[in-house]
């Protein structure tokens, strides 16, 4: 027999079934990102209609552009391991004595699509309360998130140049080992 009171046993198995239909969603990574495309056109929708909320919505853009950041980033800052003789910092392996270090994100793919996706709702549901509505002129707020994204892109963009790593698979080259044949090799 559970000792646990029953609401700990319901939000246990609540949590169960909502953890069950989210890991039933990894696969469809398009399908997740339209999704949330949807929804986040659907967010802008609202705040033009209404004409307010743009604290929320820049406060939305700014956690946004923080988890893109972590998306493109390496896991392990490759300017730890900055050599004294090389300018340069550490790079890819280019000969076949080097360690290879495949790209690893600081914030995975699915990780990403969830907080963000979950920011969207929260700032969503903060439209609904007009305590979050603070008057303000937004076009500086806009202003002022265009730069912020230029200065913070250019500065990704060049770290990335410099420790020469691409975050994307898209585009990079894809080596194929020895076609198999079928064929058993054993000890002649």
């Amino acid at each position: 027999m559970n000792s646990e009171p029953p609401p700990t046993l319901f939000t246990t198995k609540i949590a169960r079934i909502y953890q069950t239909w989210l890991d039933k969603t990894v696969p469809f990574v398009a399908v997740r990102w339209a999704v949330t495309l949807v929804s986040y056109l659907l967010y802008f929708i609202r705040i033009y209609i209404i004409q307010g909320w743009y604290v929320v919505t820049y406060a939305l853009a700014i956690y946004h552009l923080n988890l893109f950041i972590a998306f493109l980033s390496p896991k392990v800052d490759p300017s730890i391991y900055n050599d004294d003789s090389d300018d340069e910092g550490p790079h890819l392996p280019t000969g076949s004595g080097e360690e290879f270090r495949p790209f690893i994100r600081r914030l995975p793919e699915f990780k990403f699509w969830y907080s963000g996706s979950k920011a969207i709702l929260i700032a969503f549901v903060c439209t609904l309360f007009s305590a979050f509505n603070i008057p303000v002129f937004w076009p500086i707020l806009v202003m002022y998130f265009i730069i912020l994204f230029g200065v913070t892109m250019k500065r990704q963009i060049k770290h990335m140049i410099k420790y020469r790593y691409l975050p994307f698979t898209h585009g990079k080259t894809k080596y194929k080992g020895k076609e198999d044949t079928g064929k058993v090799v054993g000890p002649s």
